[in-house]
């Protein structure tokens, strides 16, 4: 889980057209291209983790760089922009796989630096801040000097305490980028209403503590209290025992585990060790015995690309609250 630590990890102004034709001197009405861009909205200015850039009209030739920036993109109708993808964590959700397919996967996991300029892109898409390591020559001052446009998942750098809000307006602004506002605002209602009929679900239900294992065996590495994850358990009807800790993830002692007392255990699947592994891992520690969550063996299970900043964030959240109040969830 390294590329997620530190060291590795204007609302839309909208140009009528008939605006347009009325301030535009006749003869001279923009066609094409340029009437597209001033309709969406363009030039379009945003300040993503620092980076301030001004687009004059959307990015044709994009690149990702992680499964979740990787499925924004594709829910969002632009399939035909990737010009190449990298960095699974499981598998895209079903909905996505023929678009996914027809995109190429220029690197397993993260592309070199020439990997990804020799697709030709004009933008790129990082979903962890470990996407733009300037030490492996990624970072995004490189290629904006090759001339191409970065964006960084905001989950990476907000700091905000509301990470629903910051997921709406990581879509919102990839919305405005792409001359997709109406899209992305779609999208945002659907989930907001999504949200909404979760918490109706879960009112007055009393929350539970939840402890996340992600990975780790001298330490547990897991969810702190910054990030969507955290977030996605409190809208779950939980309460995150380590949101003290002041980052999306980190490690925790199992001494904490041991004291912190949760009921239920969220095991994070990804990667080659998988779920029967970490369970095993959980059940036959001696010094778990006395974890309530390990004596009634009540886990959840998320798939880990449902627990950060993507559009799976909402449905995320109702199938982590019918895991831990399913009778809530299915009366």
């Amino acid at each position: 889980m390294s590329r997620r630590t530190p060291a590795l990890i204007a609302a839309a102004v909208l140009l009528p057209l008939a605006l347009t034709a009325c301030s535009t001197p006749e003869g001279d009405e923009p066609t094409g291209d340029k009437a597209a861009a001033k309709s969406d909205g363009f030039p379009y200015t945003v300040t993503n983790c620092g980076v301030t850039t001004t687009y004059k009209a959307p990015p044709k030739r994009v690149v990702t760089m992680n499964q979740h920036v990787t499925e924004i993109m594709l829910e969002l109708g632009l399939t035909k922009s990737l010009v190449g993808t990298a960095y699974l964590d499981d598998k895209v959700l079903p909905k996505y796989a023929k678009d996914y397919a027809s995109v190429p996967v220029i690197a397993k996991e993260y592309p070199s630096y020439e990997q990804v300029l020799a697709t030709n892109p004009d933008f790129v898409y990082g979903g962890y801040s470990s996407a733009f390591t300037a030490g492996d020559g990624r970072g995004r001052e490189a290629f904006k000097k090759s001339g191409i446009e970065t964006r960084l998942n905001t989950e990476s750098c907000a700091k905000a305490d509301t990470p629903m809000e910051t997921l709406y307006e990581e879509i919102r602004e990839v919305g405005r980028t792409f001359g997709v506002t109406d899209r992305a605002e779609a999208w945002i209602k659907q989930a907001k209403a999504d949200n909404a009929a979760t918490a109706k679900k879960l009112k007055d239900l009393k929350a539970l503590p939840v402890f996340v294992y992600d990975s780790g065996d001298k330490t547990a590495f897991t969810a702190g209290g910054k990030g969507i994850g955290n977030e996605l358990i409190t809208r779950a009807g939980g309460t995150n025992i380590f949101a003290d800790l002041d980052k999306s993830f980190g490690d925790a002692s199992w001494e904490n585990v041991v004291a912190r007392k949760p009921e239920a255990i969220v095991i994070y699947d990804y990667g080659s060790t998988t779920v029967a592994q970490k369970k095993k891992r959980l059940l036959d520690d001696p010094a778990l015995a006395d974890v309530p969550a390990i004596k009634n063996k009540r886990f959840a299970v998320m798939p880990l690309s449902d627990a950060v900043l993507g559009v799976r964030v909402p449905a995320a959240v109702e199938k982590l609250a019918a895991q831990l109040h399913p009778a809530a969830t299915t009366s």
